[in-house]
């Protein structure tokens, strides 16, 4: 008996030892991915979704990157964006930003609401756009504006390089500018994509 009872036990420890070895190997975490820069379509879609929830009218007015010091852009990608958007039946409008993560400047991880404005209506400026015409995504813009600043790039390495989407009278539909150095005023070299088309549009000095 003493036999039975021992052989017993040993098979019972056995079975209970392969039974708790086994999920412990399989739902071992997999590393943690490094932080990386996304498109402006991307975050303006997370963005979108918290300003439905703000005002079931909202419009998208602006939307524009922001180069963070804790995380390199690429090519048509940023670790920030932030996105204007405008109640016109509230006559309201509201900022929210989207980080990839926590950085200077007020910047909070994920999608983060500004404070409610008023807004007067659209201006020869800039004015509500549809959303359906954002099919150019920001790094497609990029690529035909690289393109067309070829030898600019090439005397000028290193520029950071950022991105404004918004509908104005200087084109007839929606555009990016890309923008070669730190903004519009200081930049002496931008180029205009259409976001509907991916057309090339223009250059700015």
């Amino acid at each position: 008996m003493r036999s039975l009872w021992t052989t017993g036990t040993a098979a019972l420890l056995v079975l209970l030892g392969a039974c708790s070895s086994g999920p412990t190997a399989q739902t071992a975490k997999a590393p943690e991915k490094p932080p990386e820069p996304v498109t402006g379509r991307h975050a303006f879609q997370n963005m979108y979704l918290s300003a439905r929830t703000w005002a079931m009218d909202a419009q998208p007015l602006q939307l524009r990157s922001i180069n963070l010091q804790e995380l390199k852009s690429e090519k048509g990608k940023a670790g920030a964006w932030q996105a204007a958007f405008v109640s016109p039946q509230g006559g309201r409008a509201r900022s929210y930003t989207f980080s990839i993560l926590e950085a200077a400047g007020n910047l909070h991880q994920g999608v983060f609401a500004g404070p409610v404005e008023g807004w007067s209506g659209p201006s020869a400026q800039t004015r509500p756009f549809l959303i359906a015409a954002i099919k150019v995504d920001s790094d497609e813009a990029y690529n035909t504006a690289a393109k067309h600043s070829a030898e600019y790039v090439r005397k000028h390495p290193g520029l950071p390089v950022s991105f404004l989407l918004e509908q104005t009278n200087r084109f007839p539909d929606l555009a990016w500018r890309v923008i070669w150095g730190e903004s519009v005023s200081t930049s002496d070299n931008s180029v205009f994509v259409d976001a509907s088309t991916g057309a090339y549009l223009g250059t700015a000095h």
